[in-house]
């Protein structure tokens, strides 16, 4: 039964299948972004504010700003038609962020501990600031390898890409690699188009979507699931 939506799920149970290795995403799957508080993306903002000149509304600005907890900053520029300057500015001040403390995450990250096989964390953004998040969630530890989709990178990978590579570089075959996160244009949609088993996590203000192959409230429920279908190490 999904407890977000109350209604009956299919389980990796009733499709046997051995899964290797697992690939989560960061934010709203293991950390919810309204964690970080409005005033920590003050200098962005800010800096958006002052080049705006009516390039957007301020209902229209306001819309962006929102948007910060949940899209990467090209993302929001793109979606909400940033001027240049306003791109620029933002850029600037946003890839000097760094998290200044502790982040709790959701409650039940001890669970990752529970996962028998190699986990990856695959994220995107700034990779100095999803990085200081990672440390400051202190889960670091729990991954074989945390990758960032840079988008101050030089070439911005995509996840699908990456999700390509991990497969390749492991000689995995897709459906032994099990995708879990709350975006369906992103993690979801890379790993169905490679043929991976995909999961979307319902945290808090997460929509289900009916392209992920299975769905699971929270990682307590994930684990739960996987304990009842075969799941081994690489060989």
């Amino acid at each position: 039964m999904d407890r977000m939506t109350g209604t009956t799920t299919d389980s990796l149970a009733e499709e046997p299948r051995v899964i290797r290795a697992i690939i989560l995403d960061l934010d709203k799957c293991l950390a919810p972004p309204e964690e970080i508080g409005r005033a920590f993306f003050d200098p962005p903002i800010d800096a958006i504010r002052r080049t705006n000149k009516g390039t957007l509304s301020d209902e229209a600005l306001e819309s962006a700003i929102k948007d910060f907890w949940h899209l990467s900053y090209d993302d929001i520029a793109t979606r909400h038609g940033f001027s240049p300057a306003m791109f620029r500015a933002g850029w600037k001040a946003y890839r000097s962020l760094r998290m200044p403390g502790p982040l709790r995450g959701y409650g039940d990250l001890d669970v990752l501990a529970e996962f028998r096989v190699p986990l990856f964390l695959v994220t995107t953004g700034f990779r100095d600031f999803q990085e200081s998040k990672v440390d400051a969630l202190g889960i670091r530890e729990r991954f074989v390898e945390v990758i960032v989709d840079d988008i101050d990178g030089h070439v911005r990978l995509g996840k699908f890409r990456i999700f390509g590579e991990l497969l390749d570089r492991n000689r995995w075959q897709p459906e032994s690699m099990l995708v879990v996160g709350d975006n369906p244009e992103s993690e979801i949609a890379a790993g169905n188009r490679l043929g991976m088993p995909t999961v979307q996590i319902l945290r808090p203000g997460v929509s289900r979507d009916a392209s992920a192959r299975w769905h699971v409230g929270d990682l307590a429920e994930l684990s739960e699931m996987l304990r009842t279908s075969t799941v081994s190490l690489k060989s």
